[in-house]
């Protein structure tokens, strides 16, 4: 179920990440062979940076399997599963979405913080667009236009603490949203840098602050908000088994 989990949280995810749920290569090999057998995912051969590897997708019925098992376990957190690629063009990007989730993960988990759920930019932004389209909605006459004025913006953006730079909204490759060890909630936004972060696209990101990761998975740089006041910094080991709590 670890493997659907991830999978399904992040979209697209290289099998080599997800290596050390496995005793063995070949454990990991027959679990997603037998995966395959049941429809339940798709591997697609790629190669990240110089690295030959297999991503592991969701399919339609293998979303079905993760979302009844969320009902029987009665899990009300609402954590969104995908299935398939939804942007070829950047699959190299989204590849490294996990791996970058997994060292921040790291860390939040080091003082005891515990993951509740984690959010892809697609969601967010389809908050956003519900947002702004609100006042067209179900309307015959509506130019689909939205007319939300920018002080609105600002405000949605502030109460999700998404940033607002240069009149726009920011949004992350990923935000994790957590518990502190004493009850506090709190998010990290996370953003994958590549090469062809340049000028203002990368100025912005940057003035966003949020934590970012090198495609190669270095730490370059980044922020932690806190939903209360006085968010810290730290993390430590990542265990494996917080993407099947995203089940529980």
């Amino acid at each position: 179920m670890r493997t659907l989990a991830a999978a399904g949280t992040f979209r697209v995810v290289p099998s080599a990440d997800l290596r050390e749920q496995y005793r063995s290569a070949g454990m990991q090999d027959r679990d997603l062979a037998r995966l395959r057998r049941q429809g339940l995912v798709r591997t697609i051969p790629y190669v990240v940076g110089r690295t030959r590897t297999t991503l592991v997708t969701l399919t339609d019925r293998g979303r079905e399997v993760l979302e009844e098992s969320r009902r029987v376990r009665g899990n009300q957190h609402g954590q969104a599963f995908y299935a398939g690629i939804s942007k070829p063009r950047e699959l190299a990007h989204d590849t490294r979405l996990y791996r970058a989730y997994q060292q921040a993960a790291e860390r939040l988990s080091e003082r005891g913080a515990r993951v509740r759920r984690v959010v892809l930019e697609e969601e967010l932004k389809r908050d956003y667009q519900r947002f702004l389209q609100a006042s067209n909605r179900g309307r015959r006459d509506s130019t689909g236009r939205p007319d939300r004025a920018a002080e609105e913006i600002e405000r949605w953006a502030r109460e999700r603490h998404l940033p607002y730079v240069d009149g726009h909204v920011e949004f992350p490759d990923v935000r994790i949203e957590y518990d502190e060890r004493d009850g506090r909630r709190g998010v990290e936004d996370v953003e994958v840098t590549t090469p062809h972060y340049r000028g203002a696209h990368a100025a912005a990101k940057a003035r966003a602050g949020f934590a970012c990761y090198r495609s190669v998975g270095a730490r370059v740089g980044g922020m932690r908000l806190g939903l209360a006041a006085g968010g810290r910094r730290g993390g430590r080991g990542f265990d494996p088994r917080v993407a099947e709590e995203f089940l529980q």
